[in-house]
């Protein structure tokens, strides 16, 4: 690490340091993770933006983590001038699955966060594009929550119909095609 990249980390961690509950991982020279409490995380990006230089939002990410009730939602900010990523990383409740939304201070937020809620139904306060984009047929439940059961959707909501055309019945008859039924597959009959 050169003197430079030293200083600017001191320069960054005194920075962070103004953010009460602020957890600091560096990953590696140029890459840091911070955990941050949901209510201070806007005051962190807005930290971050105006007087870092992160002014590049790269993405939002969400991981929905069933068990303890939680989303976390992952803002990855970007700075041209230290050439560096920083990860902020912070945690809502499931239900009702709202927060605020960083499209006045980030625009490509409104893109990130449309998304988010069509995939996992975080509704993201102060958006300006909350409708569907992408699923705008789709009924169901948001698909990619960990309790959406896409057997039993498709199951529910389509005609199933063999398929074993006569190629497929050539090659399982010399030993080929699908080894295991997909009835013994399937997530939903496994036991644990």
């Amino acid at each position: 690490m050169n003197q430079g990249s030293r200083e600017l980390q001191v320069w960054l961690d005194d920075l962070l340091a103004e953010i009460e509950q602020v957890e600091m991982r560096r990953k590696r020279e140029r890459r840091m993770r911070l955990d941050v409490d949901a209510d201070a995380l806007p005051t962190l990006l807005e930290l971050l933006k105006g007087k870092a230089s992160y002014v590049h939002l790269s993405a939002i990410t969400c991981v929905d983590w069933i068990a303890e009730g939680e989303f976390e939602l992952i803002y990855h900010v970007w700075s041209y001038e230290t050439q560096s990523l920083i990860s902020a990383h912070t945690r809502i409740p499931r239900e009702p699955g709202r927060y605020l939304s960083v499209y006045d201070l980030y625009k490509p937020a409104a893109f990130f966060e449309r998304d988010i809620y069509e995939m996992f139904g975080v509704y993201f306060e102060g958006s300006p594009f909350m409708e569907k984009f992408i699923l705008t047929e789709w009924d169901g439940p948001p698909p990619m929550r960990k309790d959406f059961d896409s057997e039993a959707y498709i199951n529910q909501f389509f005609n199933w119909q063999e398929y074993r055309p006569d190629w497929l019945k050539e090659l399982e008859a010399q030993g080929g095609g699908i080894a295991i039924p997909p009835d013994e597959q399937r997530y939903s009959r496994r036991e644990d």
